[in-house]
């Protein structure tokens, strides 16, 4: 017999699904200000899992994920606990910001404080709340504004679970990347919680590719953690795993003409496009460091000597990485240049 699931002081019953505001914080208005999400208590037991979305205000695409993977699940045949938080800074989107009121960026103020600051207050909240609540986390995520990025997991594969999650995803790349202190991913380790952060798309704009395929991806972590039944559809080729990434950063200010896109397999010393000056100055050429894949990219054609313009990822087998990326795209029916 399943019991009902508690989640800040409410309960829902086993079939049931229950849409929540929990109270957040005041304006400086006094007017009360909540966080939005839903639960969905499935009949059988099973993990609980959280997808949250726009940490970062101003990152749309995860929303849309959360909507459209909510729409998709059926409490009736759900195996454990959905909860999905379209809307974790509830400020920043508001407002169109990355950041909070006070200028801090929340994925870098976790598990926070009660009495902190309006950020570390924040962050408080979700991890007490709700955070602590689940078993499996997938974090969603864009590039920020003016950076596009190619569909990716992020995730420490040090964890079987954790490795296991981010195979079955389905985006084409997974960079084993180090967690960064005051994060949600660093604040769910320390919990022994299994956590995915997705990144595509950019901030600001919906991009139905990366909604697409983040949410066949989240569907495909929830069959792999027995929440839903096994899909009927072909096995699908395994992601390549980076074994690192740099990014190649602008040799001079001016006008940035980029040749090379999201999922193009480029050479060490391939030119990935020019700088030149307003009045079309001799262009200089932007090198590639290191031989990759491109999993990010400058959206903005301006540019200050040093800005980050494209972002490499590293592979042991290069051509192999490619084959990925490009049956990847192929699944989806769209071209790279639409990420």
């Amino acid at each position: 017999m399943v019991s009902p699931f508690e989640l800040a002081g409410y309960q829902i019953q086993p079939g049931e699904r229950k849409v929540l505001q929990l109270a957040l914080a005041q304006l400086y208005t006094q007017s009360p200000l909540t966080v939005p999400l839903e639960v969905v208590h499935g009949k059988r037991p099973g993990p609980v899992l959280l997808i949250c979305a726009a940490i970062h205000g101003d990152e749309l695409n995860g929303i849309e994920i959360v909507n459209q993977v909510l729409a998709k699940v059926n409490p009736a045949r759900l195996k454990g606990t959905l909860i999905a938080v379209p809307v974790v800074n509830v400020f920043g989107f508001i407002h169109k910001s990355r950041y909070l009121p006070d200028r801090r960026d929340l994925n870098r103020c976790f598990p926070g404080s009660d009495k902190g600051s309006l950020a570390s207050r924040v962050a408080h909240f979700f991890v007490d709340k709700v955070v602590n609540k689940s078993t499996h986390i997938i974090d969603l995520h864009t590039g920020a504004i003016h950076r596009s990025n190619l569909p990716q997991i992020r995730a420490q594969l040090d964890c079987v679970v954790t490795h296991a999650m981010a195979l079955s995803f389905g985006a084409p790349v997974i960079l084993d990347a180090s967690i960064r202190d005051g994060s949600l991913r660093a604040v769910a380790e320390s919990r022994n919680i299994p956590v995915l952060l997705y990144e595509a798309g950019e901030a600001l704009r919906f991009d139905a590719a990366a909604i697409k395929a983040g949410t066949r991806g989240v569907l495909n972590v929830m069959r792999t953690l027995g929440m839903l039944n096994a899909s009927s559809a072909k096995a699908r080729m395994l992601p390549m795993i980076a074994k690192s990434s740099t990014w190649v950063r602008a040799n001079q200010d001016g006008l940035l003409h980029l040749s090379a896109h999201l999922g193009d397999r480029v050479a060490k010393g391939q030119q990935l496009g020019t700088i030149t000056a307003p009045l079309g100055a001799e262009p200089s050429p932007v090198l590639a460091l290191k031989s990759g894949i491109i999993i990010g990219s400058l959206t903005m054609p301006l540019v200050n000597e040093g800005d980050a313009v494209c972002h490499i990822a590293t592979f042991d087998a290069v051509k192999e990485a490619e084959h990925s990326v490009e049956q990847f795209v192929d699944e989806l029916a769209i071209t790279p240049q639409t990420f």
